[in-house]
């Protein structure tokens, strides 16, 4: 076959933004999958977004991917999530239709000049003295480039599990990845054995509907691309799990793949099954349960909260017992895979492995859980390889740094590994709301964002500039005709003050005083930056200054230093630095058993020998 600059291995989230990037960067991809039908397909829940993931599509789409323009084209139903708390753990939700979304992304990856779709198995790598030569398909045939990018997901050495049955595959009706993950096993590749899952699907016109409670919904969206909904929304609801599921679940704990030792993979912790819920909190009378149709097109409606990988029998008597799934037709049982997953702390920044040149790794391959975290990955890889360079994020700069930084230096800890805001020590100043005032640029330096959304962020810069240079500037005094104008805003003024001091009362926002006082108008998504600069400006200059801070110890590099050189440091801490490779000493600063103490001797060492150069 012909040779390429990239070839990416699946299309699934990590591989649909990985070779989009990469191609549009000017680079010719070869993107194989099993089959086209595959590409973009949302395997369990039918959303992107969520708590803290949000946050990472709206930085993938600033920098100019593309998943958050699909959602929104295909958006059912959209939530704003944590809205009772502050803006820094604010996220967004939208529930897509299963069909549209992939169907949309495939229209857009297939028309992209530079990128070939291959329809097949990557079986092996083809190596050469520990660099990258391209892959083996299962039919025999090579194809040949000095990068390859796996983003193979769940299906590395997979086994679906229901009660005791276990069957190869890394989903429902799609066979399991088993020689790629004999051969990067055979060319050294550290492998765990990790876990997901996915709960029952039920027929949509046999649901009682009347029994369950309609979810909130919001407007909003996840690009910063307008981009029109294609769809009708359709109505989500909740119900709840009974005492008599409860005592069901307890009773056949032993006959979960999970329980009776059937599986070796841990599953993630903050998504767990409903036996491993039941198990963990037998206080609790019930769970809450979503009950989200999958698309317009389709009777199918997911049972969010209820993974699972009990025997169908049991499966079937528990939904029975739920309120509103009484007389519910089950049309797939619920089932856990169990998949090969290589350890991310091989590799670097730009998730490209340090053993072999050429190889990089994205998605669920790294012990990732979730699209979101899949995608991002495979932006950064692609991007890396395309540029024939790292392309890094600091943890300062976006929630994608903070995701690469905790794989690369730290691992996934044995099981999935799933984004929190917690995880991210700079939140807020990581908003989802300023990814764009943070990213975009860089998105445009890689040729990536397009002269229509650039101008409309330059438009938007301008806006919020100008309407807080206005609020600066502007003196007020409490006089008659004063008071008055502020009276229409139910607001009063006690003693002169700027605009600015009047913004940062938590009951008034810019779209309000712009209505009674002479201030520039600009549009509601740069009133809501100002409102927020205005608001958060003590804590976000706080904020900035620890940043920084960060920031200088990622500019401290680490590289080819001898450890062992160093006096003051222990055995224990040398070993893992060695083992380990940090970059820089904020990573090192991250890593188990590296302590205050030992940090300083590394930052005493290296300013010591900057003098020494400098003499």
């Amino acid at each position: 076959m012909s040779d390429f600059d990239l070839i990416v291995v699946g299309a699934g989230h990590a591989g649909c933004e990985a070779a989009s990037a990469a191609a549009r960067m000017g680079r010719s991809v070869a993107l194989i999958t099993f089959s086209r039908d595959h590409i973009a397909r949302l395997s369990c829940n039918p959303a992107i977004g969520g708590l803290a993931k949000g946050a990472l599509v709206r930085e993938l789409d600033a920098l100019g991917g593309w998943m958050g323009q699909v959602a929104d084209a295909t958006t059912v139903q959209f939530r704003r999530l944590n809205t009772r708390k502050g803006l820094a753990v604010q996220s967004s939700r939208a529930q897509v239709d299963t069909h549209a979304y992939p169907a949309r992304m495939t229209e857009r990856l297939l028309a992209l000049e530079n990128l070939t779709l291959i329809e097949g198995e990557a079986s092996n790598l083809i190596l050469k003295d520990r660099s990258v030569q391209g892959v083996i398909l299962a039919n025999g045939e090579n194809v040949h480039a000095p990068k390859v990018l796996l983003t193979t997901g769940t299906f590395l050495g997979a086994l679906m599990h229901r009660g005791q049955s276990a069957t190869a595959g890394g989903r429902i009706g799609e066979h399991s990845a088993q020689d790629m993950a004999q051969a990067l096993a055979e060319a050294g590749l550290r492998l765990q054995r990790l876990k997901t899952g996915t709960p029952p699907r039920l027929k949509r016109d046999t649901v009682d509907w009347e029994k369950t409670q309609a979810q909130e919904t919001a407007k909003g969206c996840l690009s910063f691309t307008p981009t029109p909904r294609e769809l009708p929304p359709v109505t989500c609801t909740l119900t709840w799990t009974s005492p008599n599921a409860h005592l069901l679940i307890a009773k056949n704990l032993n006959k979960s793949a999970m329980f009776s030792g059937n599986i070796t993979g841990t599953g993630a912790r903050y998504c767990p099954s409903i036996e491993d819920k039941i198990h963990r909190f037998p206080h609790r009378e019930r769970h809450q349960l979503f009950l989200e149709p999958e698309g317009h097109d389709s009777d199918r409606v997911y049972i969010s909260g209820l993974s699972t990988s009990l025997p169908e029998e049991v499966q079937a008597q528990v939904i029975h017992s739920i309120p509103g799934l009484e007389h519910a037709e089950i049309l797939q049982y619920g089932y856990a895979v169990e998949y090969e997953a290589a350890d991310p702390r091989d590799l670097g920044p730009d998730l490209q492995h340090k053993g072999i040149s050429g190889l990089y790794l994205a998605g669920q391959v790294n012990g990732t859980s979730g699209y979101e975290e899949a995608a991002v990955q495979g932006f950064v890889a692609g991007v890396s390889a395309a540029q024939d360079a790292p392309f890094i994020l600091g943890r300062h700069q976006a929630y994608i740094g903070v995701l690469i930084d905790d794989l690369c230096t730290r691992g996934v800890g044995g099981e999935p590994y799933r984004m929190f805001s917690s995880r991210a020590e700079h939140r807020l100043l990581l908003r989802e709301d300023n990814a764009d005032r943070r990213l975009r640029a860089i998105g445009r330096e890689l040729g990536l964002v397009p002269d229509a959304d650039w101008e409309r962020f330059q438009s938007k810069v301008q806006q919020i500039d100008s309407a807080l240079d206005a609020l600066k500037n502007l003196y007020l005094n409490p006089n008659t005709a004063t008071l008055d104008k502020l009276a229409k805003i139910d607001a009063d003024l006690a003693r002169p003050t700027t605009g600015i001091e009047l913004m940062r009362r938590p009951e008034l926002s810019y779209a309000q005083l712009s209505s009674v006082l002479d201030l520039p108008q600009i549009d509601e998504e740069a009133a809501f930056q100002v409102d927020t600069d205005s608001k958060y400006a003590g804590y976000i200059e706080r904020e900035a200054a620890r940043a920084k801070r960060t920031e200088r110890l990622s500019q401290i590099s680490l590289k080819e230093l001898d450890y062992r050189s160093i006096d003051g440091l222990k055995t224990e801490v040398i070993e893992r630095l060695e083992r380990y490779q940090p970059i820089n000493l904020q990573s090192a600063a991250r890593l188990p058993g590296i302590t205050p103490a030992a940090i300083q001797v590394l930052a005493f060492h290296l300013g010591r020998k900057a003098a020494e150069r400098q003499r």
